[in-house]
């Protein structure tokens, strides 16, 4: 008698190796996250960086939008030289030297380097280790797809939660040991990549080989491409930095219309690359559709990591029941929501996922979102005197966000997974990360103009710009269904 294949929660146990691999990283970028903007404008007497709020925003939102812009890279990377295991094993080890970089004090060098090496690093895994979550699920329905990915986004925050939790208590707000919070984010990284290779094999096929391996004389044409792209990006960097008008703000706005530019560029290139058929040009017009509605969610939900993070600090009161919180710890809440209510959304989408469409889920998601900063709006009014407002106006808005987050972002990548045409499904997978580096970087924009309109306002102006999109989804649910062939 054959005995019974070993499971995770009922799910391929290559799913367990994915889930701590990213759990790991997660909690790396998480519990970095966490600190950021903290360290970016704390004086320099206190090891800190010195930059002002706007700048500190503006530079954060580019580097979260990096991290997923890279991944269009990182999968293109999987698709045609590496195969997606072998690029997530490169990626996370590239990350760690991101975060050791951060690690090292200095005047500022290593943490623009570590900024980049992280972006970069987390471009190559993030899209890929998401695409061989998707091939454990190749021949199985799409509602155990999605519970299947619904689980993996468990380990996403579970991981979260424990980088936002530990972090910040080794490099608190008040203190000057940003670094290490850098280094216990680089030993996040280190033992990710242990369990990633030490679990291997559960893998079997998945991610094993390169859908459309290039051949030699194309891969001599893409490294010649390759060294001419980077340096002509140094050298245009270093020419404007010599022409005296280089400034953090203008390459935080140059960055964002990068942001915009490429997946405009991308989405035509698909529609009319000879490699995908008329039926998955349908799919793709539908998928535009889920694009843009993810792009405007990340814009307001990854403002954690800025606006919140300085709401926390300036206009909060951060003692609970005797215990002071770091201004970075609040955003677990986050965390502990996911943790608690993935399980309940995964059943939920295993049983019922049919009756409701991704279209209409992502509607949802938008509305859901908007209304958390209609939340922060009517907080902030309350704190508008110099009065330190209760945790619990945070601790809403997160709770809202995370519920609008489970209809959407799990979801996302399950569908970005199904409506990929197969010669870009890697590619996709980044493609659906464009998403949020195209959202974060106008999102570290918009945060410039507060200081020309008042915090309440900021708020509620992004909170109803989430809101009508959402509704004009919900007007065009039947026909973005129809585009997906349901």
């Amino acid at each position: 008698m054959v005995a019974s294949e070993r499971t995770f929660f009922g799910h391929p146990w290559g799913l367990a190796t994915l889930f701590g691999t990213e759990m790991w990283e997660r909690f790396s970028y998480y519990g970095m996250r966490a600190i950021l903007v903290l360290f970016l404008t704390a004086p320099a007497a206190r090891d800190g960086m010195g930059l002002d709020d706007a700048t500190a925003a503006g530079l954060y939102g580019i580097y979260v939008g990096a991290v997923y812009l890279t991944a269009l890279a990182g999968g293109w990377v999987a698709d045609r030289l590496f195969g997606a295991r072998r690029t997530v094993l490169y990626g996370g080890f590239v990350i760690m030297c991101g975060h050791i970089s951060m690690a090292v004090p200095s005047n500022g060098v290593t943490v623009w380097l570590g900024l980049c090496l992280i972006a970069f690093g987390s471009g190559l895994l993030k899209g890929n280790i998401s695409t061989m979550v998707g091939e454990l699920y190749r021949d199985s329905p799409d509602r155990r797809r999605d519970a299947g990915f619904a689980l993996f986004y468990l380990g996403v925050n579970l991981g979260a939660f424990l980088g936002i939790l530990i972090v910040p208590m080794v490099a608190p707000a008040d203190g000057d040991t940003w670094h290490r919070g850098f280094s216990l984010a680089a030993i996040g990284m280190a033992l990710g990549l242990v369990q990633y290779v030490l679990g291997r094999k559960s893998l079997k096929g998945a991610g094993a080989e390169p859908t459309h391996r290039l051949t030699s004389a194309e891969r001599a044409r893409f490294l010649r491409v390759l060294l001419l792209s980077v340096l002509g990006v140094v050298a245009a960097l270093l020419l404007w930095w010599w022409s005296g008008t280089f400034t953090l703000s203008r390459f935080t706005l140059a960055f964002t219309v990068v942001c915009a530019v490429v997946p405009i560029a991308y989405f035509a290139f698909l529609f009319r690359s000879p490699e995908v058929t008329a039926a998955e040009r349908v799919k793709l017009r539908a998928y535009v559709w889920l694009f843009l509605a993810a792009a405007i969610f990340w814009m307001i939900y990854d403002q954690a990591g800025s606006a919140l993070t300085f709401f926390a600090a300036d206009n909060t009161d951060l003692n609970v029941f005797g215990l002071s919180i770091d201004p970075g710890q609040v955003s677990n809440v986050n965390s502990i929501a996911i943790i608690a209510l993935s399980p309940v959304f995964s059943k939920i989408w295993d049983r019922y996922g049919d009756r409701i469409s991704i279209p209409a889920r992502f509607a949802v998601a938008l509305v859901l979102v908007g209304a958390s900063f209609v939340v922060m709006s009517l907080a902030s009014i309350q704190a508008s005197d110099g009065t330190k407002v209760s945790i619990l106006w945070l601790t809403t808005t997160y709770l809202v966000q995370t519920v609008g987050e489970l209809f959407l972002s799990p979801v996302g990548l399950s569908v970005t997974n199904k409506l990929a045409p197969r010669a870009f499904l890697s590619q996709m997978m980044g493609v659906w990360f464009l998403a949020t580096a195209l959202g974060d970087s106008i999102g570290g924009q918009m945060y410039k103009l507060t200081t020309v309109v008042s915090m309440p306002v900021y708020y509620f102006s992004l909170a109803m710009s989430a809101v009508v999109a959402g509704l004009l989804l919900f007007m065009f649910v039947k026909r973005v269904k129809a585009l997906m062939g349901d």
